[in-house]
């Protein structure tokens, strides 16, 4: 075929079917996903939620552990103000009482007695400081003797404590979500316990005397919490982190599969389109073929006839005329019955290079006479391939006489073969390849389509041809063309027999 305008009989209607295959391989494209997209957002959805619950969790976790603790502190910080009680009142209060007379913790020794006593007595335990208020809620003794003789200020809890009840009060606590704290500082229990007269030989408690305050540090208690809760939370994090990360590797795998299923799909659909086409297309041609074949062989019997019975020189040359259209035509039906009937490959072990050879050898003095000056590479060796040799000689010489006519003002013919090692076996490839007009990119998808041509008198059935004998050996063909520097066509068949020859990887 030569690079003209084109013809194609056969183009509306393929592209409409392409048009409907495009649209229903899409449809399929979605419908396939969509199952999968609801798998995915339902996973998503579950591990968010399974994220929220294990981080509320870990706040309800901490906070319980917190009550743990200042229940644990409260028991401690009661323990302790019993025992200091006793060793007061039986060391301090009542020696005192005896020798003295009276309590008047002004008085230094009264007041280092006291201060001997409690400090022996909270020596070991994890205390802060202590304070003990008198009924009227003023400070007669700390720890901390700064602030000594002052008021104080405690309110109802004073009051509570009078009445003889414990009271434990939490302060440096930050308001927190979710038990988590962003803010750090000093948090102290302090604990209210009632200062009452001892009763020996009894259980009984006598009147109230005073009030303790114990101030204990469990900065570093809720620290450990809030350390755990966060290595909670981080845990979580992280191993929501890997399983969104294989979901999400997971899921774009899947689609990727499923998108390449849908584009095989999509093939199929325009191979099985094609191949319905061509199947009512070839028995339209055979049966047009078959009605014109018939009346035309007695058109050109009766010319040939008349031309040998004819003495008129000018009517001789009219008779000429219409037994030389006859045997035209009657080429071109033959071409439209190739093309419509059923390719009957009979399977040889074939060289390809002989068969080329065979077909140079009948193209070579077209080629003088134009001025194509032939090339061959063949790779060495006695690889083979099944095939019938009819058949791949008139596909060749299909090729061949197109490349010819592409190069109307001379040039190269390069006939090339070599042997491909791909992942799934060996490929025997022959390369077609002319220093012709070359071929349109609009025109290098469509030109094995049937009747598709842009030569005056071709029927463009050249390479449907070639590609359906291709096809019929399980074979591809692959057009490389740019305009005005040439074209090349490849054939790759799977190879037969291995021989010693040199192998190049595909690609």
């Amino acid at each position: 075929m030569d690079r003209a305008t084109p013809f194609d009989v056969s183009e509306p209607l393929a592209n409409e079917k392409e048009r409907v295959a495009a649209a229903v391989a899409n449809e399929n494209l979605r419908e396939n996903g969509k199952p999968f997209q609801l798998v995915k957002y339902i996973s998503f959805s579950s591990l968010a939620v399974i994220l929220i619950s294990l981080i509320v969790f870990s706040g309800f976790i901490t906070q319980r552990a917190k009550g743990i603790l200042m229940h644990k502190s409260e028991q401690y910080a009661s323990l302790l103000a019993e025992n200091l009680n006793h060793q007061v009142f039986f060391q301090f209060t009542l020696p005192t009482l005896i020798a003295d007379g009276e309590i008047r913790l002004s008085r230094e020794n009264q007041y280092a007695r006291l201060d001997r006593v409690v400090r022996n007595t909270i020596h070991g335990f994890t205390v802060e400081k202590v304070n003990i208020y008198n009924p009227e809620m003023i400070l007669t003794y700390s720890t901390d003797p700064e602030k000594i003789g002052t008021q104080g200020d405690l309110g109802k809890v004073f009051e509570r404590t009078l009445q003889q009840e414990s009271v434990s009060v939490l302060e440096g606590e930050i308001k927190s979500f979710l038990g988590v704290k962003w803010t750090g500082g000093m948090r102290q229990l302090v604990t209210y316990v009632p200062m009452w007269e001892e009763r020996p030989l009894t259980y009984k408690k006598g009147k109230v005397l005073g009030v303790f305050e114990i101030i204990q540090d469990v900065t570093d208690d809720y620290v450990n919490i809030q350390r755990f809760q966060f290595i909670v939370i981080l845990s979580c994090l992280t191993l929501m982190g890997v399983v969104f990360a294989t979901i999400l590797i997971l899921s774009s795998r899947a689609e990727k599969i499923i998108a390449g299923r849908a584009a095989v799909q999509k093939k199929l659909e325009e191979k099985l389109h094609q191949s319905e086409r061509l199947a009512a297309l070839g028995e339209m041609i055979a049966g047009v073929s078959h009605e014109i074949r018939n009346p035309l062989g007695i058109i050109r019997s009766c010319a040939e006839l008349l031309n040998s019975r004819i003495e008129n020189e000018k009517q001789k040359k009219y008779s000429s005329i219409i037994v030389e259209e006859a045997t035209r035509l009657n080429g071109i039906v033959t071409e439209f019955l190739d093309f419509a009937r059923p390719k009957n490959v009979r399977p040889h072990e074939c060289r390809l290079e002989n068969i080329l050879e065979r077909n140079l050898s009948v193209i070579e003095p077209e080629c003088q006479k134009r001025g194509v000056v032939l090339e061959r590479h063949y790779a060495e060796g006695d690889f083979t391939c099944q095939g019938d040799p009819d058949l791949l000689y008139r596909a060749f010489l299909n090729l061949l006489a197109n490349a010819i006519q592409a190069m109307p003002e001379g040039g190269t013919l390069h006939v090339a073969t070599r042997v491909l090692q791909g992942s799934n076996g060996n490929q025997m490839e022959v390369r077609v390849k002319d220093t012709g007009v070359g071929i349109p990119e609009e025109m290098r998808k469509k030109i094995f389509n049937p009747f598709f041509t842009n030569r005056e008198k071709g029927t463009g059935l050249g390479l449907a041809i070639v590609k359906s004998i291709i096809d019929s050996h399980h074979g591809d063909i692959e057009v490389q063309s740019e305009e005005g520097e040439g074209t090349t066509m490849i054939i790759r068949f799977p190879v037969h027999h291995q021989g010693k020859r040199p192998v190049d990887n595909e690609g």
